[in-house]
């Protein structure tokens, strides 16, 4: 099913994505993270709904929808660093401070934090190429969401 994608994610030079693709991807990387502590919680799952329909102005089914494919790409995909190159290319570094935050927002959902999230997260977002510190301030802003 998302065979086509993965490969135009893992050749040497991909092609920009397309607003669906990119909204994959990153639903997807909000998922790895998700389960990155072996335990994706409801409260991660409604979170990144949360996010998918404030960010894409969806429905909840249909945010509920976009979060089901992304489970099935993200059991599927080889790694973290083709989903973070392909939101690095397609979406400029002032909205990926939002995708980071986006990714503090779900590690935090379960109100714990765990060192396996914060692992994934210091690699995708310098993988981003965000700055530590925006990527604190984006914790920061998070937090208090």
């Amino acid at each position: 099913m998302f065979s086509d994608f993965l490969s135009r994610l893992t050749q040497p030079q991909p092609d920009p994505l397309a607003d669906d693709d990119a909204r994959l991807a990153l639903t997807a990387l909000l998922v790895r993270i998700a389960r990155s502590d072996n335990d994706y919680a409801d409260t991660e799952m409604a979170r990144i709904d949360r996010i998918s329909a404030e960010r894409y102005g969806l429905s909840p089914f249909e945010a509920a929808g976009l979060r089901a494919r992304a489970e099935d790409l993200e059991a599927q995909a080889p790694d973290t660093v083709r989903f973070t190159r392909a939101i690095k290319e397609a979406v400029p570094y002032d909205h990926r401070l939002g995708v980071v935050e986006a990714l503090w927002s779900v590690a935090l959902a379960d109100g714990e934090r765990s060192e396996d999230e914060d692992s994934l997260i210091r690699l995708a977002v310098s993988l981003l190429g965000i700055s530590d510190v925006d990527s604190a301030l984006a914790r920061q802003k998070a937090a208090k969401s």
